[in-house]
């Protein structure tokens, strides 16, 4: 059994409690306008260009037919190989996505073992989006329950609920991301409308509703005006935490290394981002990160 890995961050401090070491999955079956993760959609491994590290030496294309004269790659004819990524002494190509098993995933895991147990901390399966490989993913709660190391799973929902069924035995925490109520502004923002998403939330909230986190990206006026009924909408079914992203333009690089052409939106402000956590007076809301309160009390609570 193998899965299609494209990073793996250790001491991370953005998703989930603790420090942990993310691990993000290949494919998505989303298409998020922002995403700041581009490469992460494609399932299959590809090769992303940087041209401004590039210094034109031409070794690349000595080796390489899928590299064209200027540089870019001709995705019909890449085979993801990484031959030009060993090649370029600039590091202006990179190879995404590497097919691993379980057992060595969990061996990047577990050497910092003692930084989850001393944080509260543990691993985050992430992506793309990590559920479409819902018996990898199953397997990897299973070592890590062995392990004693606690497991979270970052996922957009958009999958059938036997999925989430395949996992919940493990008791992993649930990282839910919400990006619009309405069905078609999601549609337009995604590429998928929400129904599925939106039944599976409700769903895990009878399950678990302790150990299901939501997660919104914050895009000034892309779904910014989304914000009011999916506050409404939550305190009906409300999370043990919301934590509000703030859009940053880092997958605009990543775009163009992959030759998309790049959204670009404005970053929200401190006084926006102020402004959208007010929406959520009474829940428990936190911004990119940070501590969870409830904001009637502004009592700190421990994530």
């Amino acid at each position: 059994m193998e899965a299609n890995i494209f990073s793996i961050q250790r001491t991370s401090f953005v998703d989930g409690p603790g420090v942990r070491t993310t691990v993000f999955f290949k494919g998505c079956n989303l298409h998020c306008l922002w995403c700041h993760n581009p490469e992460s959609q494609l399932k299959a491994p590809q090769i992303l260009y940087y041209s401004t590290r590039c210094t034109g030496c031409g070794a690349c294309l000595e080796i390489c037919p899928a590299i064209k004269t200027d540089r870019t790659v001709d995705q019909s004819k890449c085979v993801a190989c990484g031959r030009c990524e060993a090649i370029c002494v600039n590091n202006a190509r990179e190879l995404s996505g590497h097919a691993m098993s379980p057992q060595e995933v969990l061996a990047e895991i577990i050497p910092d073992r003692s930084y989850y147990k001393a944080t509260g901390g543990g691993v985050t399966f992430s992506g793309g989006e990590c559920m479409l490989y819902p018996d990898f993913l199953e397997e990897m709660l299973r070592l890590c329950q062995e392990e004693g190391i606690n497991a979270a799973v970052d996922t957009a929902g958009h999958v059938p609920f036997a999925f989430f069924e395949k996992l919940l035995p493990y008791e992993p925490l649930f990282l839910y991301d919400l990006k619009a109520f309405d069905r078609q502004v999601h549609q337009r923002l995604t590429g998928v409308d929400n129904h599925l998403i939106l039944k599976n939330y409700t769903r895990l909230h009878s399950a678990c509703p302790g150990r299901l986190f939501v997660r919104i990206p914050i895009i000034p006026n892309w779904n910014d005006m989304e914000l009011p009924a999916l506050a409404r909408w939550l305190r009906k079914y409300p999370p043990a935490q919301i934590e509000l992203l703030a859009y940053h333009r880092f997958g605009i690089s990543k775009s163009q290394a992959i030759q998309r052409v790049p959204f670009e939106a404005e970053e929200p402000t401190a006084q926006q981002m102020e402004d959208c956590q007010a929406l959520f007076e009474g829940l428990p809301i936190c911004v990119n990160g940070g501590s969870s309160y409830d904001s009637n009390s502004l009592r700190r609570n421990s994530s």
